[in-house]
């Protein structure tokens, strides 16, 4: 059997039908340009027949990508299917992945028929998109659920009709992984015409198991995983891109299977996907998440420092991160300390590395994590003339007016004031304080927290910028969440 796996992407279908997750058609090219240079295989450009945008956006897709299949979705009928083959017109390669329900469920509460007619009108559904195009893509819904015969009936019946790969999808997420594996073990094993046809493997993460049931999917025979950057999707979200890719990478040795994933681009292609979606990722997210390669037990941080192997097994330069972050909170130990104080210039003895421990755990109880800065004002060293502070802010905006932020900063002292428009009070904050700093950055993520609740609460505010592939993060809290903001933001310059 051949060991390519094939990475089937729908961040740009399943993903997007997350609320506010939704892109222009612009936004869609830029993320199916990442999702070419990443290297996925098939990419679901959208569902045509949803909307005039979506059928635009299949179609510009179509144009502007060369290496990856272009997939529509359908449902199985035909004002649908002709729809997704004129949207894939301009495709070098397109493919029609049309489906319906497969469990009992499914037939009899959601579309109200029986097998016998669900075994048809598939027959018909992949027969009519074979017209169409040379690679169709069967999706059996809710194939978790299913009872076993009737879905490997189902299967054998598509790729009969003309279906070059079949989707088991575990639609609600509820299969164990032993039962999903053993699922698509069954359908390789009994039905009959099944070397005619990938079997691909969709799961959804009601239950946290979609990476699990995927991988175990792909052990059972599958060589096909449709995946989402970040895990986006319906609900808790769809199988992960870059935690297949990094669980195939890092297991090959046991069980060769490969993909034509570059784990270099995974983490960028990450930041865009965030960015553009407006879907923070969470801090503790695998492989692409703030603290997937952060240590702040002093126990773990002694461990890396010694030797990275200790507690990472992915090099996190290998899939794009800059570098693992060791924090320093109270838990941190003395090698982290010694570390840290290196890098910003100080080297010390072991005696005096014990008084300064000292110092540090009593800054530290203070504080949730000990930053450079705080460093340096322990170390007695004075941040005149390198640290911004704000003195003031006003911002001017509404509905029939543009915003305008007026920002003084002051350095060493002295104070700077700079005006700037934005589209909003936030845009325009961040530009009137670029105007004064002056430091090219980009910025990564912008997160607003309230603390406890209500209308007069704390607003904590995290923000993250990069500079020359460097990353950096500012934290700010206040019952105005545009000067939490603010202090965020110079927090984050001010360690650039």
């Amino acid at each position: 059997m051949d060991n390519k796996v094939y990475i089937f992407d729908t961040t740009l279908r399943d993903g997007e039908q997350v609320p506010g997750c939704q892109l222009n058609t612009v936004e869609k090219i830029e993320v199916a340009l990442a999702l070419e240079e990443l290297g996925v295989d098939v990419l679901e450009a959208g569902f045509p027949i949803s909307s005039p945008g979506d059928f635009n956006s299949v179609v510009e897709i179509s144009k502007n990508i060369s290496r990856p299949t272009i997939c529509a979705l359908t449902r199985a009928v035909a004002a649908d299917i002709e729809c997704a083959a004129d949207a894939l017109k301009f495709a070098k390669r397109g493919r029609i992945h049309t489906g319906i329900g497969s469990s009992d469920i499914h037939i009899k509460n959601k579309l109200k028929t029986t097998r016998e007619n669900i075994l048809e009108k598939a027959a018909w559904a992949a027969k009519y998109a074979r017209n169409y195009v040379d690679d169709v893509e069967f999706f059996c819904e809710d194939a978790g659920r299913a009872d076993l015969d009737f879905l490997a009936k189902m299967v054998e019946t598509v790729i009969a009709a003309g279906a070059t790969v079949v989707n088991i999808p575990d639609t609600t997420g509820y299969c164990l992984p032993e039962q999903y594996g053993a699922k698509i073990a069954y359908l390789m094993n009994n039905v009959p015409n099944i070397d005619k046809a990938i079997i691909s493997v969709h799961c959804h993460n009601d239950l946290g198991l979609a990476t699990a049931n995927s991988i175990a999917g792909l052990k059972n025979g599958a060589r096909q995983v449709e995946v989402t950057m970040n895990g986006i999707g319906e609900r808790a979200g769809n199988t992960s891109l870059e935690e297949v890719a990094m669980v195939l990478r890092s297991h090959q040795e046991t069980m060769h299977l490969t993909t034509d994933i570059n784990i270099k681009k995974i983490y960028p292609t990450s930041r865009l996907i965030t960015r553009l979606m407006r879907m923070p990722v969470q801090p503790n997210k695998a492989i692409v998440g703030r603290n997937a390669f952060s240590h702040s037990s002093g126990i773990h941080q002694d461990g890396v420092l010694k030797n990275r192997e200790n507690y990472e097994i992915i090099n996190p330069h290998d899939v794009g991160v800059p570098e693992s972050l060791i924090v320093l909170t109270a838990r941190s130990g003395r090698a982290a300390l010694k570390h840290r104080l290196e890098k910003i210039g100080f080297q010390l003895e072991q005696e005096e590395l014990d008084a300064t421990y000292k110092k540090f755990l009593e800054v530290a109880d203070q504080k949730k994590e000990i930053f450079d800065e705080d460093l340096l004002e322990m170390m007695g060293q004075s941040r005149e003339g390198r640290i911004y502070e704000i003195d003031n802010l006003e911002v001017h905006c509404g509905k029939k007016h543009q915003a305008t932020a007026t920002v003084t900063l002051l350095k060493a002292g002295e104070k700077m004031t700079e005006i700037a428009d934005g589209n909003g009070p936030v845009d325009a904050t961040l530009k009137a304080i670029d105007k004064i700093v002056k430091q090219e950055v980009r910025l990564e993520e912008y997160l607003v927290q309230a603390v406890t609740g209500g209308s007069d609460d704390l607003g904590k505010v995290h923000i993250q910028v990069s500079k020359d592939g460097v990353f950096y993060y500012g934290f700010g809290a206040d019952t105005d969440v545009i000067y939490a903001t603010a202090k965020a933001y110079v927090d984050a310059l001010n360690k650039v």
